[in-house]
């Protein structure tokens, strides 16, 4: 028994080492805890240590009449170790228990391992995973939970496994089912109402191009509005069939509904990344651009580049159910959507796509609000501008190139309850957000300019106005 204060280095290692019998007729029984380590039976203060049973199975399938097993507990901690990148989750108590068995590795048990790891009642909305160190994952290792079984309990878990390594509980963040239902609930009636409020946006566009027919910048603009809107339009009613028809339908038909849903938040993505380029042209580029049928060079980009997207990720075969579930593990709702052995592709084709749409338009944001401010310094904006329209329009922008969205990078642990709710609600907004800042913008004067961020001068005696 190495003894934890011999040496520094040692601090928080406790490791028991016995003799077992080949012939042993009955399951080892071994107790533990992070403060004393592990031990035998009976030696520990009752209640508040765990437990491991080494079923014979494993003793009986060695060669040697006698095995040496080695329990060791780590307080990870104090060592640093065991520690995944971006890790979410919080390891219980900073154990990790160790169990070899001889010189060989032993996986594959038809009576698994078990180990109970005592706790008292779990932080709220947190769930219990029991898990092992797998150095194979990624690039310095990380926590599987492959062949183990999670029983929570309420005075401990048990987790049971089919081989031997270093084990842990891991207390990973979820969601409650009155906090998750209220989230889905509150996302269901903000899309029926942004469906509502994309049509009048998409109207009201129209409607500007008409009075505007023969500004060819305004048109193109409005036209990206009405584009960017009727992505909207289309996510809002794909989440909505989602959210209604899943559980219910054909596996295939399933599928099919992932990707369309798939389909359209890459759509609404892209075309924020193109009110960004516009944005750019107009406040950076001001002169001398013409690009021939510019608009429908634009829709091919928006509608088109997504379906490669979902194209190839359909055809690895990344769609299909995907389930939601609470602390419980209690399914909370069923989505048709990328499916939990693809997370990757979801990282990759929205996060990843998001994040670089995200730096790219609020760099854009950026140059437009610097050079706006510089314009104002020198005279060249016309017009008398309130503060709180000037504030409204850059709000409206802020959304436009969908900044809304970032907040999901904001989500991390359970105490992003709020910044869930803020999130929901924001994004499923965002089509009458849109609305609010297009008729504020246009309506009030449809045949003359306003100074705002949305218009910007061009330097020379013919001064125009470009929105």
């Amino acid at each position: 028994l190495l003894q934890s204060g011999r040496h520094s280095w040692l601090a928080g290692l406790k490791t028991l080492l016995l003799n077992v019998s080949r012939a042993v007729n009955r399951d080892v029984l071994i107790t533990f805890s992070p403060t004393a380590g592990p031990s035998r039976p009976n030696t520990t203060e009752k209640g508040k240590a765990g437990k491991i049973h080494l079923p014979r199975e494993i003793f009986q399938s060695l060669s040697s009449q006698t095995v040496s097993v080695a329990v060791t507990v780590l307080n990870i901690q104090q060592y640093g170790m065991f520690k995944e990148v971006n890790q979410t989750a919080q390891v219980l108590d900073n154990t990790v228990v160790g169990i070899t068995v001889g010189e060989s590795s032993i996986s594959g048990l038809q009576n698994p391992v078990q180990l109970t790891f005592a706790h008292r009642q779990l932080p709220h909305g947190v769930t219990p995973q029991c898990v092992f160190w797998d150095p194979s994952k990624g690039r310095a290792g990380g926590w599987c939970s492959s062949g183990c079984v999670t029983q929570p309990g309420d005075k401990g878990t048990v987790c049971s496994c089919d081989h031997l390594t270093f084990f842990t509980l891991l207390l990973n963040p979820a969601l409650d089912s009155s906090t998750a239902k209220a989230l889905i609930a509150v996302a269901t009636a903000g899309c029926g109402v942004a469906m509502a409020f994309s049509i009048f946006t998409i109207a009201f566009c129209i409607f500007i191009r008409c009075r505007f027919r023969f500004e060819e910048t305004v048109r193109t603009n409005l036209g990206l509005h009405v584009n960017l809107v009727g992505s909207l339009f289309l996510l809002n009613l794909a989440f909505l069939l989602n959210s209604g028809l899943s559980g219910r339908t054909h596996p295939r038909t399933c599928r099919v509904l992932g990707g369309l849903t798939h389909y359209c938040l890459l759509c609404c993505f892209t075309w924020m990344a193109l009110e960004g380029c516009q944005l750019y042209l107009l406040f950076v580029k001001v002169l001398g651009i013409y690009i021939h049928h510019y608009l429908a060079k634009l829709c091919l980009i928006g509608w088109g580049f997504p379906v490669l997207v979902v194209g190839v990720a359909g055809v690895i075969g990344s769609y299909g159910e995907y389930s939601i579930q609470n602390m419980d593990h209690e399914v909370i709702a069923h989505l048709c959507w990328i499916t939990s052995k693809h997370l990757l592709v979801h990282y990759i084709t929205n996060c990843g796509y998001f994040g670089l749409i995200f730096l790219f338009n609020m760099a854009v944001f950026g140059v437009v609000t610097q050079k706006s401010c510089s314009l104002q310094g020198t005279g060249a904006v016309q017009g008398h501008r309130k503060p709180w329209k000037v504030a409204l329009v850059a709000a409206g922008l802020f959304c436009l190139l969908g900044a809304t969205w970032a907040l999901a990078f904001l989500i991390y642990g359970i105490s992003s309850t709020p910044m869930l709710y803020l999130f929901t609600i924001l994004n499923s907004l965002q089509g009458i957000f849109i609305f609010i800042w297009l008729v504020v913008l246009y309506y009030p004067k449809t045949k003359e300019t306003t100074g705002s961020l949305s218009y910007i001068t061009r330097h020379d005696k013919t001064t125009t106005v470009s929105q």
